[in-house]
């Protein structure tokens, strides 16, 4: 079961860095937002209405993905390791992460035209960017390449990790139902949705240890563990209870200044960032990411 559990991360993430993301007809996690979609309107008891989607939605994913993986180990413990993979793959995600944190840096290279930069910059972060300067960009992508470090790969890859050494289909099984969590947190978990109460408060659970797991891992990738140790009160200036610590922990790793107007401002440095402080923002990502991956894959290994 080591073993299998190992090669699983080993081809989760060679499929990440070939394929970035399964197509998006048959991507699992775009299907389950089908699932989710007809739950996002006006409901007479919404907070009943989203707590039950928080305890079905995950369940039911978490269990398509552990029957899937179990079935197939039945046959060959090597083509449930090949299932498991597959799995792991479609809840993880850092190649696409990386990519469009690029693409929106170099973007805005050229100052006097950033309309491109401002386009790029809408799928990668949930707000306007029609009035964003040239830094705000920079920012909010590397904003977002840290924050979605801990929810698309550091949770889903946490929580198979815990499970692998006792079952690779629960392991499977832990993954997706963390991958469903967030996922009905990004779709319902907005103050003007009454529904997305419970599932938000779920998500500021589940998310708890991987967001300072996240945090430890780019600390570590820069050379210094001990910054972990100095962001709590920058950590705690975003509403979320968890998203500023990987925030936090980069805008101290590059000295920097990561700013969401009218929200929060952590201030690691006395400058916004500029080109070349916001790629290397996004390399240490990348560097956090591949991390993650190795601890997985040797835990799972043990």
């Amino acid at each position: 079961m080591p073993v299998t559990a190992a090669a699983a991360v080993v081809a989760a993430a060679a499929l990440d860095r070939g394929f970035a993301e399964p197509p998006a007809r048959i991507h699992p996690v775009a299907l389950f937002g089908r699932l989710v979609s007809p739950v996002d309107r006006e409901w007479a008891r919404p907070t009943l209405v989203g707590a039950v989607a928080a305890v079905a939605l995950p369940a039911l994913a978490a269990g398509v993905a552990a029957g899937s993986t179990w079935g197939a180990t039945l046959v060959s413990p090597w083509l449930g390791a090949a299932v498991a993979a597959l799995a792991l793959f479609s809840t993880t995600s850092l190649r696409m992460l990386l990519d469009a944190a690029e693409t929106v840096v170099s973007a805005t290279a050229d100052e006097s035209d950033l309309d491109a930069a401002r386009d790029e910059l809408r799928a990668l972060a949930g707000r306007d960017p029609s009035s964003l300067s040239a830094a705000d960009i920079r920012s909010a992508a590397v904003e977002s390449a840290a924050e979605n470090l801990a929810d698309g790969l550091v949770a889903p890859l946490l929580a198979f990790t815990l499970l692998a050494p006792a079952s690779l289909p629960l392991a499977v099984g832990a993954a997706a139902w963390v991958k469903g969590v967030n996922t009905l947190d990004s779709m319902l978990g907005y103050r003007h949705k009454p529904v997305g109460r419970v599932p938000a408060r779920l998500d500021d659970a589940v998310m708890w240890l991987p967001a300072r797991v996240s945090a430890v891992l780019l600390a570590v990738v820069a050379g210094a563990p001990a910054t972990v140790a100095r962001v709590g009160e920058l950590a705690r200036r975003p509403s979320s209870p968890n998203s500023g610590w990987p925030m936090a922990t980069l805008a101290v790793l590059l000295e920097t200044r990561l700013e969401k107007p009218g929200h929060y401002l952590l201030d690691g440095g006395p400058e916004a960032p500029d080109a070349a402080t916001a790629a290397r923002g996004v390399r240490l990502v990348s560097r956090a990411g591949l991390a993650a991956f190795a601890v997985a894959g040797v835990v799972a290994w043990f």
